[in-house]
């Protein structure tokens, strides 16, 4: 095993050994090491004893005694089994003497007399082969399969996946790696911020302590999957140049109960001796979820075990020895509370989607390797991905480099950026599914209707893209609107202008055709959500007015939304539904309206996007002033 070194903040280098499994310890044991040498010299030189009587020729015992005769023996040893020896005779192939054995009738004296007699030097042995019995019936079985064990308990706790494997699975990130800082974390400036000062408390911890205060204990980093909560514990570990404990919950929890609390206490341990450190859990909701909840089985007290040791060791260790933990959820509502509390992770740090800036910020970041055309405008793929976390951003910038690949071009150019950021949000194209001119046209003017009442209604954001292209599973085509600027709240007329825009394409397909189809269930049933969204939680209805009707756990920041639960009556939930109701059917007869006294200009649209498939904003606004010009 390879040693790390880290650098502390006095400046001396102490050598850190990565820590091994306990199947490795006992390995690099000296006590098993003397007796394997042991085990192995004795089963080499049965096998050498094997070989040298391989190495005889096997004669009958009247041959021997015809040699012996002839003085043709040179030497002989006698046993009460066999007699050995050495002829006087050379083998033709090697030159030398030839080897011989011979099993005897019997012991007797006139043979020893005989050779006596013909001046043959023997040696007369009690031949009791009880070590040979011993290594061959014994050692030798149950030393291979200890070896094979020993073999198998290794290589399972290499790959951290054996039952065997009781040892800890820490992870210490040595310094030969390339570090990661916080210049390589693009965004969630206030994050950095405040890990800035665990850092700071890290590298110099009398600072606090002049002070009266101490170093906080614990971090918590929360926030959604993929905005970066992993990579800035690695920062913190770059930047305070001390060791780095990394282990996944998960991790923890092993068949045997009782491991996972041994595993903490030994994590501990070896992070007090290697003091100024950083102990990072990742996924701490696999440890850390709430007492209690479930049905209490073998894992559950296993859990529960490891969880009270974590609280146990937090508790215990000073934090003037410079031990911070650091640990990340993305489910911090189910995690207990006696990890929360003050004492233990003391900071609680928010890791929310990047906003406009911090994405335009990541994509900038994460396009230095890209190859980019001079019509890349990272500004306008930040706009275009509201909601996008840091590895969604990441991803959209290695599937910009794929399609130009695809196409062979030496540079990714803005078009790869769009194709990407469709792919992501809509699937791949379906270039095989290719829809008959009838279905064609009726989608053509199903996103021409969507199109239409999005530039019509007064807070209708800009189309940036409509497409008839099937992508995905499901999806006949789609009208993509370009935010002006990134927006936290919404107000009643957004809301009720968004779900006009949803049934923009139904009432289309409506006024062309006279009748509808199945491809805008997703239009209602997200303008369906809205409008009651509007009723039960937003308060924006004057019967039943603000009041918020059902609980649910909603987390907005981390995109969760548990199952409501139900606190009012049947006659108040048959006045919500019927409050939901007027609301869709009010923007229903608003969107008929406007597509009926734009007809002309709906069907120049569809004309124009049944002829192209894809059509730009700029395309969209020329063809709607083109149409409305020439009505007049």
């Amino acid at each position: 095993m390879k040693q790390a070194k880290f650098t502390f903040g006095n400046g001396k280098k102490p050598e850190i050994e990565i820590n091994k499994t306990s199947s490795e310890k006992f390995w690099q044991n000296p006590n098993f090491t003397f007796w394997l040498y042991l085990i192995f010299i004795l089963i080499s030189f049965q096998f050498y004893q094997g070989y040298q009587q391989a190495r005889q020729e096997e004669i009958p015992y009247s041959e021997f005694l015809s040699y012996v005769n002839k003085h043709e023996v040179a030497e002989a040893v006698v046993t009460d089994r066999v007699i050995t020896g050495t002829l006087t005779l050379k083998d033709k192939k090697t030159n030398k003497p030839r080897r011989f054995i011979t099993v005897p009738m019997m012991w007797n004296n006139d043979l020893a007399m005989t050779l006596e007699k013909q001046g043959v030097t023997y040696t007369v042995r009690q031949n009791s082969n009880w070590l040979g019995k011993f290594l061959v019936n014994w050692v030798l079985p149950f030393g291979l399969l200890f070896l094979f064990w020993g073999w198998m308990a290794k290589r399972m706790g290499t790959m951290g996946q054996g039952v065997l494997n009781i040892g800890n699975k820490i992870h210490i990130h040595p310094d030969d790696q390339p570090k990661v800082t916080f210049d390589d974390v693009a965004g969630a400036e206030e994050a950095k911020q405040e890990l800035k000062e665990s850092v700071d408390f890290l590298k110099d911890p009398t600072q606090i302590q002049e002070l009266g205060g101490r170093m906080p204990k614990g971090v918590l980093m929360v926030g959604p999957p993929g905005t970066g909560k992993t990579l800035l514990a690695r920062a913190v570990s770059g930047e305070s140049g001390v060791p780095f404990f990394s282990i996944s919950g998960s991790e923890f929890i092993e068949m045997f109960v009782g491991v996972g609390a041994a595993r903490v206490r030994e994590l501990f341990e070896q992070a007090r001796k290697k003091a100024p450190c950083i102990i990072f859990i990742d996924e701490l909701d696999a440890i850390g979820r709430a007492r209690g909840a479930g049905p209490v089985m073998g894992g559950h007290d296993e859990r529960e075990q490891t969880l009270n040791q974590i609280l146990t060791e937090m508790d215990g260790f000073d934090p003037s020895t410079g031990v911070v933990v650091m640990a990340a959820t993305n489910r911090p509502e189910i995690l207990d509370k006696a990890l929360l509390r003050a004492g233990r992770f003391d900071r609680q740090i928010l890791v929310d989607k990047p906003d406009l800036r911090d994405r335009a910020a990541i994509l900038k970041l994460h396009s230095k390797k890209l190859e980019l055309d001079n019509d890349v405008d990272l500004a306008v793929v930040a706009q275009r991905t509201p909601g996008f976390t840091g590895a969604d951003l990441e991803n959209i910038c290695n599937e910009a480099a794929i399609q130009a690949l695809r196409r062979k071009g030496k540079s990714v150019t803005m078009k790869d950026f769009e194709a990407a950021i469709d792919r992501i949000i809509a699937g791949p194209e379906k270039k095989h599914r290719a829809l008959n001119p009838e279905e064609k046209n009726r989608v053509a003017f199903h996103e021409s209707g969507h199109t239409l009442v999005a530039v019509t209604v007064p807070t209708g954001e800009p189309v940036h893209k409509v497409s008839i292209i099937p992508r995905g599973i499901a999806a006949l085509g789609y009208t993509m609107q370009l935010p002006v600027e990134e927006k936290f709240l919404s107000t009643e007329a957004e809301l009720r202008d968004q779900i006009a825009i949803l049934l923009g394409g139904r009432v289309a397909e409506e006024i062309v055709f006279g009748d509808i189809s199945s491809g805008a269930s997703n239009d209602l049933e997200r303008a369906s959500e809205i409008a009651r969204s509007m009723i039960t939680r937003l308060g924006m209805s004057k019967k039943l007015g603000p009041i918020t009707y059902g609980r649910s756990q909603d987390l907005q920041y981390l995109g969760i939304q548990g199952q409501e639960e139900r606190n009012f009556s049947e006659a108040t939930a048959q006045m919500i539904d019927e409050e939901t109701r007027q609301i869709v059917e009010e923007q229903h007869q608003r969107a008929i309206d406007i597509l009926t006294e734009k007809r002309t200009v709906l069907k120049a649209l569809a004309t124009r996007l049944e002829e192209k498939e894809v059509i730009s904003g700029e395309e969209v606004n020329e063809v709607i002033g083109t149409a409305e010009a020439k009505g007049k």
